[in-house]
């Protein structure tokens, strides 16, 4: 009986997707909001990291396998990413486009500044090479909060503009991957416990989302972070046989604790603002049996995680929940897109709303 209820999520997962797509695409309604701005990593990178100096940067096959229509390279998937699907689910007909390359692009419907090994800190990653951590993509967001302010004429009319928009901000994994986790590189585990380095990141987090505010942000989805113990890279490197690292998911969960914490705490400060947490260790995607392999990547992995330039992938990609030994598929990306997207889907996903009740909230 159970496993039939899972089916049946499936199915719904499904439909709903097809349905929101359906409405918004297909019969060309305008987006739910005007424009997304997006500050993250790897998880959300569509080609920020292409030109820079670092090891950090998926702009080679196998990545962008089952990029529509051509295979377009810069994702650290196989396909769409979590914030991909999402501007789709909210009527986007074209994709967000990336910093190093907004030439020709309507950036009055956003810009998309993530970058591969980028953190909260800009030490994190460094040992990776040329990155840009969450103070520069804000830094970077200026410039063009300052091209749309001389589009529109005046600094009254680009706030009134900025504030309907939605500011997806998914970042920090790597002040643990590529810091925390790795003492031989850096002193951070050294200095700070746990509780105390996530109160580190969330001070440093809280003063760069205050900067957004400042120009004209109002509407924040801020996620928490993943279970990075159960990456593959995480499980192979640990020696687990399999299973995940529980010290690499205790110290990540400690911050998206206190994240909330500070969602709630701005949402009672900032009333003329409105802030989202998503759970990214909720919801049906973490154990629906569409997801068959969960501990495995599918392409063939260098010692980093990246997929081996030119190697090929598994054929069954829409059954992998991680497409290398960080990164998840797109099939994955679609879920938990939609569980984040409609909390109907998955509750407690998100807190207060789900960010299509914020795409509709009237600041």
């Amino acid at each position: 009986m159970a496993c039939e209820t899972e089916k049946w999520l499936i199915l719904q997962l499904f439909l709903l997707a097809a349905c929101y797509l359906e409405r918004s695409c297909v019969h060309g309604e305008s987006p739910q909001v005007p424009c997304v701005f997006i500050f993250s990593d790897s998880m959300s990178d569509n080609g920020n990291n292409n030109n820079l100096q670092t090891q950090a940067k998926a702009n080679y096959k196998p990545y962008g396998i089952d990029f529509p229509p051509t295979g377009q390279l810069g994702r650290f998937t196989n396909g769409l990413t979590t914030i991909d699907h999402t501007t789709k689910l909210l009527g986007f007909e074209k994709f967000i486009p990336p910093n190093a390359n907004t030439s020709g692009a309507d950036i009055s419907k956003g810009v998309n500044y993530a970058s591969g090994s980028g953190g909260i800190l800009d030490e994190s990653g460094s040992q990776l090479g040329e990155r840009i951590p969450l103070r520069s993509q804000i830094r970077n967001h200026k410039i063009i909060v300052s091209k749309i302010v001389n589009k529109l004429g005046c600094v009254s009319k680009a706030n009134k503009y900025l504030n309907k928009c939605l500011y997806y901000v998914n970042i920090g994994s790597n002040d643990y991957i590529n810091n925390y986790f790795m003492p031989e590189i850096y002193q951070t585990s050294s200095i700070y416990n746990p509780e105390q380095y996530a109160e580190v990141l969330i001070n440093q987090y809280s003063l760069q989302i205050l900067d957004l505010h400042s120009i004209g942000a109002r509407k924040f989805i801020l996620f928490g972070m993943g279970l990075l113990g159960c990456t593959p890279n995480a499980i192979v490197k640990n020696g687990n046989n399999g299973s995940c690292v529980k010290s690499q998911n205790i110290a990540p969960l400690i911050f998206s604790q206190k994240l909330r914490s500070l969602v709630d705490k701005f949402n009672a400060e900032l009333q003329d603002s409105k802030f989202i947490f998503v759970n990214s260790t909720a919801g049906p995607v973490q154990s629906t049996p569409a997801f068959t392999v969960v501990n495995a990547p599918c392409c063939p992995t260098r010692e980093d995680g990246m997929c081996i330039p030119d190697s090929t992938p598994c054929p069954n990609r829409d059954d992998h929940v991680f497409y290398d030994g960080f990164h998840t598929s797109t099939a994955y990306n679609n879920f938990s897109a939609l569980a984040s997207y409609d909390s109907s889907i998955s509750p407690d996903s998100t807190h207060p709303m789900d960010i299509k009740q914020l795409a509709q909230y009237s600041i």
